[in-house]
């Protein structure tokens, strides 16, 4: 099992921003309940150039914003709700804030997504065949109107109590049926057939079953697709993935800058430090996932200075970290070419382990392997070794999956030699990449 060519495109971005901003940010709410007033909405001084500046100037390659919340308030004009910024204060009604994300990443060359809750808390039919068809209609507008998306975002919150025009009442569906997924997929298909598509279940891509920023040590791209759903309750049993999986659906790891979703005043001294987020960074991008960092934009419409400094603090320290490769002038050029086109391959014809001895020691902390995955995930189980200046080898780590990229860190030191050696696999291993870096120390 392999990747699609917009699979790879997506594991490529690495790390992007998650924008969380809507009525639940007038009403200090993390799930509004669908009842809210259009003319809450009304932010004093909104600029989707600031957040687009900032995405990019944090080192992110996109922004996937909340068009519409649980709440069902959109931050399109829709054709096909009252419900929305066009009967808000906002510009006068005549607002669009989507229209204005679209210009701020083309001029900041960032690429744009979208998350339409399948769940709303203020329409009428939700739990209705007509609410699908409703919901369809809304989707087709943002895969039509807003020029291309490079993913397209579906969460598995479905069903429970609302407003559900006036009915204030609580709504069960069958997460499984209810929203015809296979149906719903295609218009992304059609419309937007580079983006790829993130849920539970994937069909692209997958959650990585917490909300803390953290993937799984054991982390395999493939799944068993048809076993899991949208919402399922028991989905954390299959947040790993499956070594055999039938499908290839690998993780994107979520977490906001902040406790929650959306913006708060009383969080404003609970930003997470740089140290959290580079910790975050380490156990997401370098364990086989990528990074979504939700940024909750503030009343006024802007990136809260906190989360601004925070994240600054972070492309400072990636910067730092990767700026060298100190295996560069001493590895086979394959592995240090940052191409996955080139690799090595390791068979029963090539010994497992590949040792790379460095002309001159250098002090290091952080190791990073990645496997070429257009070609699959097959590394099961590895060992990373060091060597002192003395020429004496220890074993720094033993570990499961690679995939596309996995770090390891460990105490600074001085080290002469390193060493990468499979224990298992299930088929033949092609390495792309290999690198050792100094991470700088942090508080």
């Amino acid at each position: 099992m392999v990747p699609s060519a917009r699979q790879l495109n997506w594991q490529d971005l690495e790390y992007y921003a998650f924008v969380h901003f809507s009525i639940n940010t007038f009403t200090d709410k993390e799930w509004g309940f669908g009842d809210e007033s259009p003319e809450l909405f009304n932010p004093s001084e909104l600029d989707t150039d600031q957040w687009a500046r900032v995405a990019k100037e944090a080192g992110m390659k996109g922004i996937i914003i909340t068009a519409k919340h649980h709440d069902g308030f959109a931050l399109w004009p829709s054709a096909y709700t009252e419900h929305s910024v066009k009967n808000s204060p906002w510009r006068d009604g005549n607002g669009d804030l989507l229209k204005e994300l679209r210009a701020s990443c083309d001029a900041y060359g960032l690429k744009m997504g979208v998350y339409l809750s399948p769940w709303d808390r203020n329409h009428p039919d939700y739990g209705t065949e007509a609410y699908i068809t409703y919901y369809r209609n809304q989707l087709t507008e943002l895969l039509t109107q807003y020029g291309p998306l490079f993913e397209v975002w579906f969460d598995g919150a479905n069903g429970g109590d609302g407003y559900y025009g006036g009915a204030n009442e609580e709504r069960k569906v069958d997460k499984l049926t209810y929203y015809d997924w296979p149906n719903t997929h295609a218009l992304v298909r059609k419309y937007q057939p580079d983006a790829v598509m993130f849920s539970d279940a994937g069909p692209d891509i997958r959650w990585v079953g917490n909300e803390k920023g953290y993937a799984n040590q054991t982390t395999w791209s493939t799944l068993y697709r048809d076993s899991v759903y949208a919402g399922m309750p028991d989905f954390d049993r299959f947040s790993a993935g499956q070594r055999d999986g039938t499908h290839w659906v690998p993780t994107e790891t979520d977490v906001s800058i902040r406790p929650g979703w959306f913006y708060h005043a009383s969080e404003d001294d609970k930003v997470k430090t740089v140290a959290h987020l580079w910790d975050i960074y380490l156990n997401s991008v370098g364990l086989n996932s990528n990074l979504l960092l939700n940024l909750p934009v503030d009343r006024r419409g802007l990136v809260h200075e906190t989360d601004v400094e925070r994240l600054m603090g972070l492309k400072s320290q990636i910067d730092a970290t990767f700026a060298n490769n100190l295996l560069d002038s001493d590895a086979d050029q394959s592995l240090t070419d940052n191409n996955r086109e080139t690799y090595l391959e390791l068979s029963a014809s090539r010994s497992n382990r590949i040792e790379v001895r460095l002309e001159n020691p250098v002090e290091a902390n952080l190791f990073v392997i990645q496997e070429a995955i257009q070609l699959g995930q097959h590394i099961e189980s590895f060992s990373f070794f060091i060597a002192d200046t003395s020429g004496q080898w220890q074993k720094v780590y033993d570990g499961t999956t690679v995939g596309n990229k996995r770090m390891i860190t460990f105490t600074p030191q001085e080290i002469s030699a390193v060493a990468f050696e499979v224990v298992n696999a299930r088929d033949k291993v092609h390495i792309a990449e290999m690198a050792l870096h100094r991470a700088p120390d942090l508080d």
